[in-house]
């Protein structure tokens, strides 16, 4: 339910006197007090009692339900049961890239065809959440993903029982379908969940773990067979539903007026289900995140965002099983252990994107007593651009040079850029979000529909381009559309974007 009469009501008054002239703690001091000058007292010694501070942002109600008000412990456990489905549905997309050789034997298909079937999960990643979206929104996050994780565990046995190309194609398009609502919605849960200082560490945590799934699988396919697979992505789904059941909570909170269903305590919101809001379902519901094509400051960092995931993350994660059976006669173990340089890049990148970008915020409020522009995040994307830049074009070059014998450096470079990637990945969207909290769930469906569309289209001409220009045209065509769309929009909309706002 994010609509603008959701976000927490506070008055900010302006401040005529400038923060240059007043020490940072007093006008901090102001600050708060400015906006919780208009609760009770009760309402105040509760927020005491429950945070031991009032300099909180956004102002919870007086409400133990309310989960901005839920003990520290039982956010991480929520978080960490939606971060984790979040990872599963590119975890999904990503699990049989160790295997596209087995696969292409089994059924006798091209491996590049094999490739697709990774494509279309990626596809319906995107699109998906746009109907999930509003239902969410109407009868809450939880019955959504209960309903998600079921339908995917069914999905997942039908993808293991398939006999052909065609119907593995639809089965991992119904468990795409499927698992996709938290891959998108998890930037609602957050805001939902955690106050707005921790944003960039707690968005981090749900976009990180995208490339671990070949490195699992690629002993999965050598010792038992690829359809174990989708076998073990049925028992990671069976056990979710169970901790979801048991552990997870409902985040959407209603704090309007149209409403239907409003718990008390935090026990009611793991047994009471029924509609949240109360509000027809209409056509536009289901369209309305594509309305962000005309915010500049959603639409410039998802594209810059999107950009970077096409060659930071799909182009390298497919080019690795592609070419790296064909080039070192690898067997799917050996191709998922390339994976370790992805994996290890992407978690030193999040670092930077998650904590160490929250605290240079938190460094910028402090010192100038006021909260900082959203815009001052993105100064710390630079490094990931940067980094996925360099990363790529060592990849590349590096795996030119390597002749038929394997060596390292190839890999060092994935791991470069999939740290820029995370980087990006994590600031870009805290950005986006940042702009337009109150509509969290619609800017992380719109964010996601734009990527996984740039990702879906890159399989289909990456072979062909690197066997056309070769690998150090390649390499110039990865740098200048990173430079094009990526770096240059981000000067951008660092730029102008506190006008867009």
């Amino acid at each position: 339910m994010e609509k603008t009469d959701s976000r927490p009501q506070h008055v900010e008054r302006a401040f005529t006197a400038s923060p240059q002239g007043m020490e940072a703690g007093k006008y901090s001091d102001l600050y708060t007090e400015d906006r919780v000058a208009h609760l009770s007292e009760e309402h105040r010694q509760y927020l005491l009692a429950r945070h031991g501070t009032l300099d909180l942002d956004p102002i919870p109600d007086m409400n133990d339900a309310d989960p901005y008000n839920w003990p520290r412990w039982r956010k991480s456990i929520n978080l960490t049961l939606v971060a984790f489905h979040a990872m599963m549905a590119t975890f999904t997309a990503a699990s049989i890239q160790c295997a596209f050789q087995n696969i292409s034997e089994d059924l006798g298909v091209s491996i590049q065809d094999t490739s697709y079937l990774v494509s279309l999960v990626i596809a319906i990643l995107g699109g998906a959440p746009l109907f999930w979206r509003p239902l969410c929104n109407r009868f809450g996050r939880r019955p959504v993903f209960l309903v998600s994780l079921v339908c995917s565990l069914i999905g997942n046995i039908g993808c293991a029982k398939c006999p052909t190309y065609a119907t593995m194609g639809l089965c991992r398009a119904i468990t795409a379908f499927f698992i996709s609502p938290a891959a998108a919605i998890g930037s609602a849960v957050v805001t939902e969940t955690f106050f707005k200082k921790d944003r960039g560490r707690f968005i981090g945590a749900w976009t990180l773990g995208v490339p671990a799934s070949p490195f699992i699988f690629g002993f999965v396919t050598l010792r038992v067979g690829y359809r174990w697979i989708y076998y073990t992505l049925a028992i990671i789904n069976a056990i979710q539903l169970i901790l979801y059941l048991f552990l997870g909570l409902e985040s959407l909170y209603p704090r309007g007026q149209n409403t239907t269903h409003k718990v008390s305590s935090v026990k009611q919101s793991l047994f009471k289900f029924g509609r949240i809001d109360a509000a027809p379902l209409k056509l536009w519901d289901f369209i309305q995140p594509l309305s962000y094509i005309t915010k500049p400051c959603v639409f410039i960092p998802a594209v810059a965002y999107a950009m970077i995931f096409l060659w930071g993350s799909v182009m390298v994660s497919i080019e690795i099983p592609l070419i790296y059976p064909q080039k070192f006669a690898f067997n799917s173990q050996q191709v998922g252990l390339q994976f370790l340089g992805v994996i290890t890049g992407s978690i030193i990148g999040e670092q930077v994107g998650g904590l160490i970008s929250d605290r240079w915020m938190l460094m910028r409020a402090k010192r100038t007593g006021e909260p900082p522009a959203p815009e001052y995040r993105l100064w710390l994307s630079y490094i990931g651009l940067a980094l996925t830049i360099c990363g790529i074009v060592v990849f590349v070059i590096q795996l030119r040079d390597s002749g038929d014998t394997w060596d390292i450096t190839p890999i060092i470079g994935s791991a470069i850029a999939a740290s820029g990637n995370q980087i990006v990945t994590t600031i870009n969207i805290t950005y986006a979000v940042d702009c337009y909290y109150e509509d969290a769930a619609s800017v992380g469906v719109f964010i996601s529909f734009v990527r996984q569309t740039w990702g879906f289209i890159g399989p289909f001409w990456f072979p062909q381009m690197f066997e056309t220009v070769g690998w150090v045209g390649g390499a110039g065509i990865s740098v200048a559309l990173m430079v094009g769309f990526s770096v240059i929009p981000t000067i951008l909309v660092q730029w102008r974007g506190a006008s867009w706002r």
